[in-house]
C-alpha cells in the first residue's frame, strides 16, 4: 500500500550541502512547499552512467571474511550501507553514492562474499551463500567499521539481507529501502510449487541444482550473467562497458561456489552451517519488520518479484511502497539512482 506522507527537513540538508548538490548532481527542491511540515529538499533523477568509477576502494577484516567496499561522504556522516545483489556488484550504487554523500550521508558499498575484492580470511572456511550468513556478514562489517546503526538499502540479494537485518537485529538498523519488498523465505517455504509461469522465471536455479549447471556458470559466467542482466531489465540498454566494469567481480575465487550454494540451499539440496540454525529458524516463521520502510519496484523488472500486495503487512512500522515507472528493471539503483537515493532521505526523515 502506498502512502502520501510528509517528511520533516533534516538538520543535515543545509544551505551549503543544498548548493553543493544542485551544483554538482542535479537540482533540489520541496514536493509541499506550502505543508506546515515540509519535506526535506530531495534529490532529483540523475541518468546512469555519469559516474563510472568510486575512486580508491578499501579493505577490512570483519568475521570470516576481508571485505572490500567503496566509501563515500563524510566519516562522521549519518551511516547508510547499499548491497547489491546477483549478478551484479558495487557499481548498482556508483551513481547514487554521490548523490546521498553530497548531502551529508556517509556510504558504505561492500562486495558481498563471492565477490569483487571480497575474500575468507581462511581457505578452511565452509563458502556458504545461505541467506544468513550474508546477513551475518554484515553485523560483522558494521562491527569493524564500529557503526552501531545504519540505514540499510537495497535489491535481490542485497535486499534479503537488509531484511533480514531488519527484522532480527532492529536495533542495528534505523530504516530500510527494499527492492521488491519482503524477501526473507527458508527451504521449507520454497518447498511449495508455483505456478508454471513463475517456475519458468526461475530457470538458473534449476539448472544451478545440476552439476552440468555448475560446470556450465563456471565455464560461461560472462555470458551467463549478461543474460541475466538483459532478462531482468530487458527495457534497460546498458552498454558493454557498463557490463564489464562490474562482470570483473565475478572473476573472485569463491563466486561459483557461493552462489551455487545459495540456490541449491534455497531448494533444500545443499546444507547450511549449523552454527546459523537458530537464526534460520528465526527467519523460517517469517518475523514483520518493524523499522521504517520504504519498498520500490521498477515498472519493467523481468526477474521473479512478489507482488507488492503480498508482502505488505510484513512491514509494521512506518511504510510505503512506491514503483518506479520509465522502463525499470531489476538493478533499480544503477537504473535509476536518483529515484533510489531519494527513498533513502525519506525513509530517513520517517
Amino acid at each position: 500500500m502506498s502512502e502520501k506522507i510528509n517528511y520533516q527537513r533534516r538538520r543535515f540538508l543545509g544551505i551549503a550541502a543544498m548548493t553543493i548538490a544542485t551544483t554538482q548532481l542535479g537540482r533540489f527542491g520541496s514536493a509541499n512547499a506550502q505543508s506546515s511540515k515540509t519535506e526535506p529538499a530531495v534529490l532529483s533523477m540523475m541518468k546512469s552512467g555519469t559516474n563510472t568509477s568510486f575512486g580508491s576502494l578499501r579493505q577490512i577484516d570483519a568475521g570470516v571474511l576481508n571485505v572490500g567496499y567503496a566509501e563515500a561522504g563524510p566519516a562522521n556522516g549519518r551511516p547508510v550501507i547499499l548491497l547489491h545483489g546477483w549478478p551484479y556488484d558495487i557499481h548498482s550504487y556508483v551513481n547514487v553514492a554521490p548523490l546521498l554523500a553530497s548531502v551529508g550521508y556517509r556510504v558504505i558499498i561492500p562486495y558481498l562474499r563471492g565477490y569483487g575484492m571480497t575474500r575468507f580470511l581462511s581457505s578452511e572456511t565452509f563458502r556458504n551463500g545461505q541467506q544468513s550468513a550474508i546477513a551475518v556478514d554484515i553485523i560483522a562489517l558494521m562491527d569493524a567499521l564500529r557503526i552501531e546503526k545504519a540505514i540499510l538499502a537495497g535489491y535481490d540479494w542485497g535486499a534479503r539481507t537488509a531484511n533480514i537485518i531488519a527484522a532480527l537485529w532492529p536495533e542495528r538498523c534505523k530504516a530500510l529501502v527494499s527492492v521488491s519488498g519482503y524477501l526473507i523465505g527458508s527451504p521449507e517455504a520454497n518447498k511449495t510449487p508455483l505456478p508454471p509461469k513463475a517456475e519458468l522465471e526461475w530457470w538458473y536455479q534449476f539448472y544451478f541444482a545440476t552439476e552440468r549447471g555448475r560446470a556450465g556458470y563456471e565455464k560461461y559466467r560472462h555470458d551467463f550473467n549478461k543474460l541475466i542482466w538483459q532478462l531482468a531489465s530487458p527495457k534497460w540498454h546498458f552498454d558493454d562497458a557498463t557490463f564489464e566494469r562490474s562482470a570483473t567481480s565475478f572473476n573472485n575465487p569463491d563466486h561459483v561456489g557461493i552462489v551455487i550454494h545459495n540456490y541449491r540451499w534455497r531448494l533444500g539440496l545443499a546444507k547450511g552451517e549449523s552454527k546459523y540454525e537458530e537464526i534460520e529458524k528465526r527467519l523460517a516463521a517469517a518475523p514483520v519488520i518493524t523499522v521504517p520502510t520504504i519498498t520500490l519496484e521498477g515498472d519493467a523488472n523481468g526477474a521473479p518479484h512478489p507482488d507488492a500486495s503480498t508482502y505488505a503487512k510484513k512491514f509494521s512500522g512506518r511504510y510505503a511502497h512506491r514503483v518506479i515507472n520509465g522502463g525499470v528493471g531489476h538493478n533499480l539503483p544503477q537504473e535509476a539512482p536518483g529515484e533510489f537515493a531519494k527513498a533513502v532521505v525519506e525513509v530517513d526523515g520517517y
